[in-house]
């Protein structure tokens, strides 16, 4: 399954409460819980303006999808080429 990170501009995302993120992680769920199969959220990271997600879906569109029924941005869309581990230069 291919693996994205989607970059999410939204402004004072670092300032959002603990209840803010759940209620963004509950709507992030609902909304793939009513997809096709194979969209798969595993984490993600917030700074002071932007959300970083990390992703398994079958394509970019259903990013997109999602990103448009959960009234999340997505503004940039990558594809994991590749991953690096700082044990590998032991």
């Amino acid at each position: 399954m291919p693996r994205y990170i989607i970059e999410r501009d939204i402004p004072g995302a670092g300032n959002m409460s603990r209840d803010d993120l759940q209620g963004a992680s509950a709507k992030s769920c609902s909304t793939i819980s009513c997809m096709a199969p194979g969209l798969t959220w595993l984490h993600s990271y917030v700074t002071a303006d932007r959300i970083y997600c990390l992703y398994d879906a079958p394509s970019k569109d259903a990013i997109r999808e999602h990103a448009e029924k959960s009234g999340f941005p997505a503004n940039r869309i990558s594809d994991v080429k590749n991953m690096i581990h700082p044990t590998w230069g032991e």
